[in-house]
């Protein structure tokens, strides 16, 4: 049997929710072209993805990766903590 690696999406978004056990809302915006009227338009899609140590945070800017579906709608974990939260 040959092993066949694949390569996992990875996304950056923003933590929005950190209010379940370990489990993060985050949320990936995104900047798309309008087909007919070509104004840059933002679109914003929110993602589960599973925080083991549960330490991000919201407000933290974090990476996620595509892997096997661990729930319902759970299907990302997140694998670095890129930024933390600014407390003003």
């Amino acid at each position: 049997m040959s092993e066949t690696t694949s390569i996992k999406r990875t996304l950056i978004g923003r933590v929005v929710s950190d209010k379940m056990e370990k489990t993060v809302t985050v949320l990936i915006e995104r900047r798309v072209k309008h087909p007919v009227y070509g104004k840059i338009v933002t679109k914003s899609k929110k993602y589960h993805a599973h925080n083991e140590n549960n330490e991000a945070k919201a407000g933290d800017l974090v990476e996620i990766e595509e892997t096997r579906p661990l729930s319902r709608t759970k299907a990302w974990r997140v694998t670095k903590l890129l930024e933390k939260a600014t407390i003003i």
